[in-house]
């Protein structure tokens, strides 16, 4: 189900950037998607999300039958998730004159960039995504995939047709956030409300740090794991526009999402096995079902992958033209390395939210942050010496690093159980 409504996503996804990139220009796009990248980039890293915690000690408070518990866990989660993403909001705004002209902004960009720090928004919603796992609810999930990317379409469509220019696609981009935000709040409030009654409103007195033991351990572990999972993806783009200007950053962006679909797959099926891997732990099912059910999702995205990695290294140069144009035939290349790196991350989220629902999100924090902190001081080397291409080949090197090392801890845990 979650597959099905992300698949329709990148459809959107992929008509809103044949647009864009062919309305902007390199130039152009590459400043939209600098904007949109700075402010994911200090969301990822200042935001506090909470669903991991959420659908592993929501599943044992279900279990357990405990209603009023599951209502303190979730009013929890959400002021600790909307104070992270208050907190990632007045940062972002904060550093725009320090980071902008770094990045080469326009003025128009400059001006418009600390409004567009309210699309930290966008990514402060996982409290509500953690509960609708919990319910099963993957069809939902499924359906507010598509949120994001229908906004930015139509939003996109009404730019174009009045020639208004890139102010336009950032207000686009930042309604598209919001729209984000408030879809998934709504839904996950109207199934708690459904589901809980009165003990959402009211819950019964009780310590949710005392009956969730290790909660805030737990929180820091998971976040710093995600954190480092994604710091690379996000801070890259930031990085190649620093050094090689906006107009390489544009073409960095569309060979990024080309290859995205492959990505996405093994995220997905990574967060969301992740409640039926808590389920299997909290049933003390051992560590053997656990990694059949892990082994079960990669195959799943490495099957889903493998047809996209062929077609992308045979016809690289088509690609690019169909979904941007003869102006950004210059991603073609790198797009043939970041997709091999794609490939050979697909096994990293799955592995990582097994860690998670063993109870050990520090391990799987581990090895992300000594990948990221490896590669991410050789992106700028690697940028002087082979110019865009050299962001692909420090892809391909975390890649490799960081899944060995998950495999490895994914395995040596489970096998305790």
């Amino acid at each position: 189900m979650v597959l099905g409504g992300k698949a329709g996503a990148g459809l959107l996804s992929l008509a809103y950037m044949l647009l864009a990139t062919r309305f902007l220009g390199p130039s152009d796009y590459g400043v939209l998607v600098l904007v949109h990248a700075y402010v994911a980039t200090v969301c990822g890293i200042v935001e506090f999300p909470a669903w991991q915690a959420i659908v592993r000690y929501g599943a044992e408070a279900e279990k357990a039958g405990e209603p009023h518990r599951l209502a303190r866990l979730l009013r929890f989660g959400a002021v600790v998730e909307l104070s992270g993403g208050v907190l990632a909001i007045g940062t972002a705004m904060l550093l725009v004159p320090f980071v902008g002209p770094h990045l080469g902004w326009s003025a128009k960009a400059m001006a418009f960039a600390p409004f567009y720090a309210f699309a930290v928004l966008g990514s402060v919603r996982s409290t509500p995504a953690g509960y609708l796992q919990l319910l099963g609810r993957f069809d939902l999930i499924g359906l507010h995939n598509l949120v994001q990317p229908s906004v930015r379409l139509v939003g996109t469509l009404v730019v174009i047709a009045c020639a208004w220019g890139l102010k336009s696609f950032l207000v686009v981009w930042l309604l598209a956030a919001l729209f984000e935000f408030a879809v998934l709040w709504a839904m996950g409030l109207w199934f708690a409300l459904r589901n809980l009654g009165s003990a959402l409103i009211y819950p019964e007195r009780g310590a949710v740090t005392k009956e969730n033991a290790g909660i805030w351990r737990f929180l820091a572990a998971s976040n710093a794991d995600v954190t480092f999972s994604e710091l690379a993806a996000r801070a890259t783009p930031l990085i190649v526009g620093w050094i090689l200007g906006p107009a390489m950053a544009g073409l960095y962006a569309v060979a990024q999402r080309a290859t995205v679909i492959i990505a996405q797959p093994a995220q997905i099926l990574g967060n969301t096995a992740y409640a039926e891997l808590a389920h299997i732990v909290a049933a003390g099912e051992g560590g053997r079902t656990l990694r059949r059910t892990l082994t079960k999702v990669v195959g799943i995205g490495l099957g889903a992958a493998i047809p996209v990695v062929l077609v992308v290294m045979a016809f690289p140069r088509e690609i690019v033209h169909i979904l941007a144009g003869s102006e950004f035939i210059g991603a073609a290349q790198v797009m043939v390395v970041i997709v091999v790196a794609r490939a050979m991350s697909l096994i990293g989220p799955p592995c990582s939210s097994a860690l998670a629902a063993l109870g050990q999100p520090s391990r799987s924090m581990g090895a992300n942050m000594f990948a990221s902190l490896v590669c991410l001081p050789v992106l700028p080397f690697a940028l002087h010496r082979f110019g865009l291409i050299g962001a692909g080949y420090v892809a391909v090197l975390q890649a490799a690093l960081g899944s060995t090392l998950l495999v490895y801890l994914v395995w040596q845990s489970s096998l305790r159980r």
